[in-house]
């Protein structure tokens, strides 16, 4: 391990961690099952939050033109993933897991279906298509989007998500690399954050969890 990579490394794991403590820290302890609001089935995979919290509006851009907002998500249990598609390792490794739970539900009503929305944290290389066209090489049910960088950091930190542009070795300014949080973030069908999903992941026991809490929802 290079002496570049060892700091690199550290701030990763950081970021992994970055939901979870920020949702522990600022938004109340979290608890596994349960919300104030309405009993929920048992789950082994997230971390639900005492409380959902309400986001504030944000509007992300999809490949086909249109913007994805809460409204949009109403009515779905939704796991948020950020990354970007240069990511070499994190990114499609994920995808690939989530994919894996997506088949397990997918036999669900369209209706109610979970989703899973892909943002890309790197909006200086990745437009909307080339988002959306590498989420859906994993699964073509994915919701994907991207945004200017400002209203990026919003909806990030309204999600207790970090990332940050590293530059890479060269020093040129195409050459770089995005960290970001490795964590999941679960919305419930009311868009708001309801629970936090750490790796490492299992595709299973996420699908088993989604799908209980999907039948369980009005």
């Amino acid at each position: 391990m290079s002496k570049r990579t060892l700091p690199l490394l550290i701030i990763a794991v950081l970021a992994a961690a970055g939901g979870l403590w920020a949702a522990q820290g600022l938004f109340g302890p979290l608890t596994t099952g349960t919300t104030t609001a309405a009993p929920l089935p048992a789950v082994s995979s997230i971390t639900l939050m005492s409380t959902p919290r309400v986001l504030p509006a944000f509007s992300l851009q999809q490949s086909d033109g249109t913007a994805i907002t809460g409204d949009e998500l109403r009515g779905h249990w939704t796991v948020v993933f950020i990354g970007f598609t240069h990511c070499p390792d994190i990114c499609p490794t994920t995808l690939a897991e989530l994919n894996g739970a997506q088949k397990q539900w997918a036999a669900l009503p369209e209706a109610t279906r979970p989703r899973v929305l892909f943002v890309s944290a790197d909006p200086e290389r990745d437009t909307p298509k080339i988002t959306g066209d590498y989420a859906h090489a994993f699964n073509a049910d994915s919701l994907a989007a991207t945004a200017p960088l400002p209203q990026l950091q919003a909806f990030t930190r309204s999600l207790s998500l970090v990332f940050m542009k590293v530059p890479g070795p060269s020093g040129d300014a195409a050459d770089y690399s995005i960290d970001h949080s490795a964590a999941l973030v679960v919305l419930d069908p009311q868009a708001r954050m309801a629970g936090v999903i750490t790796p490492p992941f299992d595709p299973k026991a996420i699908a088993a969890d989604l799908i209980a809490l999907t039948k369980a929802s009005p």
